[in-house]
């Protein structure tokens, strides 16, 4: 068939799919050209989101999480494991296939928790003379493996003689192929888990002193592990190098967390903070502004009865009224020039008020000291004295911290305390604290005389909170708690006791993401000063939702 020669012209341009816009900016730039306009650039448009297919470990992890968030959970002991020695750390898979403890004696034992339960295996009679476990049946570990955590006599604090160090932290790859152990004396070894199960690949060395804390970034290509030497140290796995370090006062640091990826952030990538103005009787009274600046609900919060604490402070007077013209009254609060007379620490970082919280990245890495200081670091600012802050703390909170946390959210931390309490930071509100930062929402207080609190973790559902102190573990259900921090509750029990350790320094806790298991391990952890001996058992708990 023949084609004409305006067919032929017109060809080139009935192909939809060769014809497009970049053709008819280029025209229209020629065009322009020869009639002598400029030509000005167009905006470039705003760069497409690929949409990339989720990897099957990732499906694997979404399909653990908690699907659907009961009212309310009932925890039991149903495995107990005995050691020979205290346990530190504990680290577990995604799917607890995979329980790994690490103990004083300086062994790393892997354990199968279903396999455990739903063998016919209980414990024996020197088993429960062991555990504690005298009434009921109770199912007893199923052993998989277990390897030495060896050093060589090359670093410092090994003995020529002795090659075994203890564990005092560990943190596995959610697939359990690999896990790292933190030493007593600074080094971390990587170990295979799945194949070839203890197969030293490669040792980490930076710190100087104990490694109490370890914790994977969300790639689970880099580490961050914080030591009593004072420091945290982020590490590259690729290259088993340094790759950033967060120093701060010098204090021993006792946690480290990284803010987990679920977190509800803006759109602009900063830290939601919401500005909180307390409503009510008590705010009813007129304070001169130049007098200080802050909220004066803090100070009554401060001070209120649930702040309270017999070991350190005075008793009150009974009767103790303000006075407002002469009157007594109950409902308007006396305003106090301060509030809070405790000097920080030398060279800590400075409070964190909402203008520097302001410039904060969604990634945020959470440190706690001993002293009782809790630090957030943006660790995407890699300039020292910027992107780090540290939380505001009562003048009734006593200088100790062991155990802090992040909620499943990510938009609350959570701190035990030495006086037996449990504070709740929220990141995302503002206005309780001096510096206008983070607010302290809430104090859980356990009985007077249970003890510290020497661990904490949060359950999947963001409002459980399971506490462990000398005599009992506690969990807590916070949202029965009034955000006023008086100790007010909504109505129904504050807590349950969870059986198994009693009379144990807990040592640390685990919750899987689909909120099946509780895990608990008990050591004093090399703490001279703390209280309680270690009941040398690991207990699996069993999680029912109450739906």
């Amino acid at each position: 068939m023949a084609h004409s020669d305006s067919e032929d012209e017109q060809e080139p341009f009935e192909d939809v799919e060769e014809y497009n816009e970049e053709d008819a900016e280029d025209l229209d730039a020629e065009e322009a050209t020869e009639d002598g306009d400029d030509v000005f650039p167009s905006p470039a448009p705003p760069p497409r989101l690929r949409s990339r297919p989720i990897s099957p470990s990732g499906a694997r992890k979404r399909a653990l999480r908690l699907a659907k968030v009961p009212r309310g959970f009932v925890v039991e002991a149903v495995c107990a494991i005995p050691h020979p020695a205290p346990t530190n750390a504990l680290a577990a898979s995604s799917c607890m296939s995979h329980l790994l403890t690490g103990s004083e004696d300086g062994y790393i034992r892997d354990y199968d928790i279903f396999t455990a339960l739903n063998s016919k295996n209980f414990l024996s009679a020197p088993q429960r003379q062991h555990t504690g476990v005298v009434e009921g049946l109770m199912k007893a570990g199923h052993h998989r493996f277990w390897w030495e955590n060896n050093l060589s006599s090359n670093f410092s604090g090994v003995n020529e003689d002795r090659t075994l160090v203890p564990v005092h932290s560990l943190a596995m790859h959610s697939d359990a192929l690999w896990v790292l152990a933190g030493t007593n004396s600074g080094p971390i070894n990587l170990f295979t888990v799945r194949h070839e199960p203890g197969r030293l690949c490669h040792t980490l060395v930076g710190h100087r002193d104990l490694v109490s804390s370890l914790s994977l970034n969300h790639d689970e290509k880099s580490l961050f592990s914080a030591s009593w030497d004072g420091e945290a140290i982020q590490w590259d796995l690729n290259t088993g190098q340094k790759s950033r370090a967060f120093t701060s006062h010098g204090a021993q640091l006792t946690c480290i967390a990284v803010r987990p990826e679920n977190a509800v952030y803006t759109d602009t990538g900063s830290p939601i903070m919401l500005r909180y103005e307390d409503k009510g009787p008590q705010d009813t009274q007129i304070v001169d502004p130049s007098a200080y600046t802050g909220n004066t609900r803090i100070d009554s919060d401060a001070r209120s009865d649930v702040s309270f604490d017999p070991l350190f402070d005075d008793e009150p007077e009974d009767g103790h009224k303000p006075f407002v013209d002469g009157v007594a009254s109950q409902a308007v609060p006396i305003a106090k020039p301060s509030l809070s007379t405790i000097a920080p620490p030398r060279g800590a970082p400075p409070l964190l008020d909402s203008q520097r919280y302001k410039t904060f990245s969604p990634d945020i890495l959470m440190t706690a000291a001993i002293d009782g200081q809790i630090m957030l670091w943006d660790k995407r600012v890699n300039t020292i004295g910027q992107g780090v802050g540290r939380l505001w703390i009562s003048e009734k909170t006593p200088p100790w911290c062991l155990s802090a946390c992040w909620s499943a959210d990510g938009n609350q931390i959570y701190a035990g305390r030495r006086n037996g309490t449990v504070e709740i930071y929220d990141v995302r509100q503002s206005g309780r604290a001096t510096p206008d930062g983070p607010r302290l929402l809430k104090t859980l207080r356990n009985p007077s005389r249970s003890g510290v609190v020497s661990c904490v973790v949060g359950f999947p559902d963001n409002r459980h909170i399971a506490c462990a102190s000398i005599d009992n573990i506690r969990l807590w259900n916070a949202d029965t708690i009034e955000s006023d921090t008086s100790g007010r509750t909504k109505g129904g029990t504050q807590f349950k006791v969870i059986p198994g350790h009693h009379g144990g320094f807990i040592s640390q806790m685990l919750v899987d993401s689909g909120s099946r298991f509780l895990v608990s391990a008990s050591s004093n952890r090399s703490n001279r000063e703390s209280q309680g001996d270690s009941t040398r058992t690991v207990f699996v708990h069993d999680i029912q939702h109450v739906q």
